[in-house]
């Protein structure tokens, strides 16, 4: 590598220019910048909903499921949308629930899991955390119905 090059980056922005509106800066002290993604808040979110008990999957809709079908992998930004400012992130979650769960409390955890997740994580201060029950999975297996 040519250290005239590696050290005189003066000018050089390596980068990090956002040409996506979806990047958030996040931190301009100086030069320097931190740039998080609305994509990168979503899956931080769909992560922390994961592992509230009583939550049956996140509801994204038709193109969220045929993206997981064709890539194989679970997509833990399903679901969730997120509109961050400068230093603040909004956040709704689409879930569906089980049977028999008591949605108030489901949603007043994911709400605390989820600020404090992106919180942590981002450094964005979370002023909203939607949650959106948008069905109930009532499929039981044959041995609970007997």
């Amino acid at each position: 590598m040519d250290n005239e090059n590696y050290n005189n980056n003066e000018n050089v922005d390596n980068g990090m220019v956002a040409e996506n509106a979806d990047e958030i800066v996040v931190n301009t002290a100086d030069s320097n910048k931190i740039k998080i993604a609305d994509e990168v808040v979503a899956v931080i979110a769909g992560k922390a909903v994961t592992e509230v008990q009583g939550v049956y999957e996140m509801s994204g809709g038709f193109a969220g499921g045929i993206g997981e079908v064709l890539s194989g992998k679970k997509n833990l930004a399903k679901g969730i949308k997120v509109v961050v400012t400068e230093k603040e992130a909004k956040i709704d979650v689409n879930i569906i629930v089980e049977y028999g769960v008591r949605i108030p409390e489901i949603a007043f955890e994911i709400q605390t899991k989820v600020k404090k997740a992106v919180e942590t994580m981002t450094g964005l201060k979370v002023t909203e955390v939607n949650v959106h029950v948008q069905g109930v999975n009532t499929n039981i297996d044959k041995k609970d119905a007997e």
